[in-house]
């Protein structure tokens, strides 16, 4: 047999000794496996008696006791329903105005020589009192002339009825002398038939009766003609009378006086100044005399005139504001506007204030609130406006619930509302403003028990119902 030794290389055989022979453990890998392990197992024990520790308090802990549910209860204000008639007022502003006011003009021209001392804006002038004086002197002159004027005229007056006295007296004379003609011609035309005279003796006698009637128709028109002289100067008698009255009037113009007791508004007139007839002189309104201008709206308006009591005669409450008080005055609606408010769409109405007595401290031009009534609502009920939800429903409390009620509303009054329909006479209305609110909800009023002896079985019901459930 061959020895196949001899032909391995000696650095082969070492190179597969190292290979076959296997390598000892490592005592230090071995230590670091076995204290893991004891790591894990102690934290798997210590989980589990944590556990169980747990379980144990958890089973012996005592039970809860059960508690009372209660449920939301809102405290809240109710109005009860009463049905009545009922008239709203509404709220108006105006102005006050003078009824009363006058621009008082210069009746004559002339230089004004006094002024009296009150005559400034703002100052109280009596009834009758002399405000502006104006020269005389020529207006005194006048009045001189027209009198002499009218004295001429009434002497020649007396002349001419003078005249007609004459005139008459000789009528009368001419009458009977032609009545004695006529008797002498008819008895000379006897005597002619007797013989007893001449046809030329009655011609002659004739002839004076013709004389005779032509004497008194001539005496006849002289007094007519006087008669109608005298007219004439009677005529001018009266003008002249007339013009004696001017020149009075004109003189007492000269002195300019208040009409009526009022209030300076404006004057224009100083000593020395000179002033034409028609002039504006002072401007004064009566203060006792005021009216209050305001404008009703076309439903207002329509309401008022529809309304059984009407809007003329109607009384209003009258209210200025000023210094921080509030002064009030009663006014009655006098009149109408004559035209109406085009810009602000409405109708114009004058209250005239009533019973002012001896105030004054009202003045034209003063910004005031009108209260006027409105027409009476009758069956009808006045709730405040905040019980209103949508403007068109309400809420009733019954049994403790809120329960929703459509209403109609008839008129607002202020901070009220009226009700035409949809309520009961007796049911209380909710009035608390509840942001919650709605149907079922548990409500009690103001005052009244928080709970009932019902409500607290209820809720020992509702909390045996969560007790046993898991």
């Amino acid at each position: 047999m061959l020895d196949k030794t001899k032909d391995i290389d000696p650095e082969y055989i070492s190179q597969a000794n190292e290979v076959f022979i296997p390598p000892s453990p490592q005592p230090s890998i071995l230590r670091k496996l076995s204290k893991g392990l004891l790591q894990i197992i102690l934290m798997v024990a210590i989980l589990a008696v944590s556990v169980f520790v747990m379980n144990r308090m958890i089973k012996s802990k005592p039970a809860p006791k059960a508690k009372h549910a209660f449920k939301t209860v809102y405290t809240i204000k109710t109005a009860t329903v009463k049905r009545s008639a009922h008239q709203p007022e509404f709220i108006s502003y105006g102005q006050i105005e003078a009824a009363r006011k006058v621009d008082l003009r210069s009746l004559v021209s002339g230089e004004v020589i006094s002024v009296s001392d009150k005559l400034r804006a703002g100052a109280k002038i009596l009834n009758g009192e002399a405000l502006v004086e104006i020269d005389r002197f020529n207006y005194l002159g006048a009045l001189q002339e027209a009198r002499a004027n009218l004295k001429e005229t009434q002497a020649r007056l007396l002349e001419y009825k003078a005249r007609i006295v004459s005139e008459k007296s000789k009528f009368a004379s001419a009458r009977d002398q032609l009545l004695i003609a006529e008797k002498d011609l008819t008895r000379a035309k006897s005597l002619v038939k007797k013989g007893a005279m001449t046809t030329q003796q009655v011609e002659v006698r004739t002839l004076v009766y013709s004389q005779r009637q032509q004497a008194l128709n001539l005496s006849e028109n002289m007094v007519k003609i006087e008669q109608a002289r005298l007219g004439q100067q009677e005529a001018a008698v009266e003008r002249l009378q007339w013009r004696v009255s001017q020149a009075e009037k004109n003189l007492q113009n000269t002195v300019l006086k208040a009409p009526f007791t009022g209030i300076v508004r404006s004057s224009a007139v100083e000593v020395g100044k000179l002033v034409s007839a028609n002039d504006v002189v002072v401007t004064l309104y009566e203060p006792q005399n005021l009216e209050a201008k305001f404008t009703l709206t076309d439903a207002e308006f329509g309401r008022l005139q529809n309304d059984a009591a009407g809007l003329i005669g109607r009384e209003v409450k009258i209210s200025w504001s000023t210094g921080g008080q509030q002064q009030v005055y009663k006014g009655t609606i006098e009149r109408i506007g004559a035209d109406i408010n085009s810009n602000r769409g409405g109708v114009e109405v004058f209250a005239r204030l009533v019973n002012l007595g001896s105030r004054f401290d009202l003045r034209p031009g003063a910004f005031v609130e009108i209260t006027v009534p409105d027409q009476t609502f009758k069956d009808t009920v006045k709730l405040p406006e905040q019980s209103i939800y949508n403007n068109q429903h309400v809420y009733v409390v019954e049994d403790g619930k809120l329960h929703k009620r459509e209403i109609t509303i008839a008129a607002y009054d202020g901070e009220f509302v009226l009700i035409s329909s949809g309520l009961k006479s007796g049911e209380k209305v909710l009035t608390t403003r509840i942001a919650e609110v709605g149907e079922g909800l548990n409500v009690r009023e103001e005052g009244a028990p928080a709970e009932t002896k019902a409500d607290k079985k209820n809720s020992e019901k509702v909390s045996k119902k969560q007790g046993s459930s898991p």
